[in-house]
């Protein structure tokens, strides 16, 4: 005879008689026999009169039931060890409420279940599938999602890559640029102060002369001056003498004031005038042109801040007439637009934009890097950006990448980048006009404030696919965008 397996008794002593599962909720009879609660109760429903247990048909009182504490944690240890038991006979998984394999899969509730789960209520009208096919079809799909993973991943690897590089090359350029700079202002501001040098030492010897001149003409003044002084004393005492003395040697006295000469005092020289005034125009021209040098190159500085390195080329952009919406009003020069409350009759070209109040730029790019720049004033219902020639003209669009347009706007008083969902843009200040760059090879466009150069959104890298991309503008009633240049 075979010796008994422990394990297969303990489940035994562990199962109810009555549903013959593992005990829930074990209560102990007066008899001593156990049952679930939810068994005996049943076994007893409907008696008003005393019970009987079911096995040993002993009568016993219902009041009476108590819970069989240590017959529930003997039942918790005979499931564990019958699920250990499972998983050494090497089974994938066991089910922990029937003790069976799990091979079949619950589409609806996403789990393996027993075949005996699939016949119960909880999964009776559910998809179920073999759980080997199941891990076979989610596994592709899980291998197909690897495979885009890895694909994002490489390619977020190569613009990495090539976004170090740039970046490098823009800093060779720049350090290149910075030691111009200084090669250069090192030269100007040397040949600024051996100008100063000269200038100086001219001055300095103008100066000179000058004094030179003014000292000889104060001394020979001053001696004339002085004997004028004594002549004058002498004769003012003559004339106070008596007539008889006063007549003394008159006419000797009338002949020194006849033979007196008066010395002029030496004239600055027409050429030492002609030199000052040289000289001093010479200083104005100089003063003038560092003047214009000092006004001219703070301005060069801010039309290039701001601006992203490399090759930005300004265009000049115009609007397209056949594209503008029937409510748009444009200016003779297409530099302006405006929103009318009534719409134009106006042929209704396929390229006409018919719902929204929108209208793209003449000029379509494909490479390369380009900015223009749009008054926008105090309008509260705008947009501008650029969008895919191929762009949806007709009824209801999607104002975000994936209707074709990459945007920044205005309306209900808060500014908005048109992604999906838009991205509210906490500015410091309203712009009144706004710079767009777009840069075709990298697929990105940014939005700066034209007035005090602060950026605004950046669309990425990689955000605007390639093709033919166009100026895009949406106006709201009470607005009007003007272009520059």
């Amino acid at each position: 005879m075979a010796a008994e397996n422990p394990v297969q008794s303990l489940q035994e002593e562990a199962t109810c008689p009555v549903c013959l599962e593992y005990f829930t909720e074990p209560v102990i009879l007066e008899c001593g026999h156990n049952f679930c609660r939810a068994c005996i109760r049943q076994c007893w429903e409907g008696s008003d009169t005393g019970a009987s247990c079911p096995q040993c048909r002993e009568t016993v009182l219902q009041r009476n039931l108590r819970p069989n504490r240590q017959l529930a944690n003997m039942v918790k240890i005979a499931k564990r060890l019958s699920l250990q038991a499972a998983k050494g006979r090497g089974a994938d998984g066991v089910c922990e409420e029937h003790l069976e394999a799990l091979k079949l899969f619950c589409e609806e509730d996403q789990t393996p279940i027993c075949v005996i789960c699939r016949d119960s209520r909880a999964h009776r009208t559910h998809t179920v599938v073999p759980i080997q096919e199941a891990a076979q079809e989610y596994k592709e799909r899980i291998q197909a999602q690897l495979k885009t993973l890895r694909d994002e991943r490489e390619k977020l690897l190569r613009l990495k890559v090539t976004g170090e590089g740039k970046s490098q090359e823009y800093l060779k350029q720049t350090q290149t640029e910075r030691q111009k700079i200084v090669s250069e202002f090192q030269q100007l501001r040397k040949f600024l102060k051996e100008q100063k040098r000269l200038l100086l030492a001219q001055l300095e010897k103008l100066d000179e002369e000058i004094v030179r001149i003014q000292n000889e003409n104060v001394s020979k003044l001053s001696k004339q001056i002085s004997h004028l002084s004594k002549l004058i004393s002498e004769l003012e005492g003559k004339c106070q003498k008596p007539a008889s003395e006063f007549l003394q040697d008159v006419r000797s006295t009338l002949r020194r004031c006849k033979k007196r000469k008066l010395q002029q005092p030496e004239e600055i020289s027409p050429e030492l005038e002609e030199r000052v005034s040289g000289f001093s125009h010479k200083t104005i021209a100089l003063l003038e042109a560092l003047r214009k040098f000092k006004d001219t190159l703070p301005s060069a500085l801010e039309r290039k801040r701001g601006e992203p390195l490399g090759a930005n080329r300004q265009v000049n952009v115009t609007l397209d007439p056949d594209t503008a919406h029937p409510q748009l009003v444009l200016s003779e020069d297409r530099k302006r637009v405006r929103r009318r409350d009534t719409r134009q009759q106006l042929p209704n070209k396929p390229e006409r934009f018919d719902t929204w109040g929108c209208v793209l730029g003449c000029e379509g790019f494909t490479s390369g890097r380009h900015c223009w720049e749009v008054e926008v004033g105090d309008g509260r219902y705008w947009a501008v950006g650029v969008a895919r020639e191929s762009v949806r003209r007709k009824r209801q669009i999607s104002l975000s990448p994936e209707g074709g347009i990459w945007a920044v706007g205005r309306w209900w008083g808060q500014f908005w980048a048109l992604t999906s969902p838009e991205t509210p843009l906490p500015l410091s200040r309203v712009p009144s006009r706004m710079r767009v760059c777009l840069d075709c090879d990298r697929g990105q466009v940014t939005f700066i404030d034209a007035g005090d150069e602060a950026p605004i959104f950046t669309f990425p890298p990689g955000s605007v696919p390639g093709g033919r991309i166009r100026p895009w503008f949406w106006v709201g009633l009470g607005s009007q965008l003007s272009l520059y240049p």
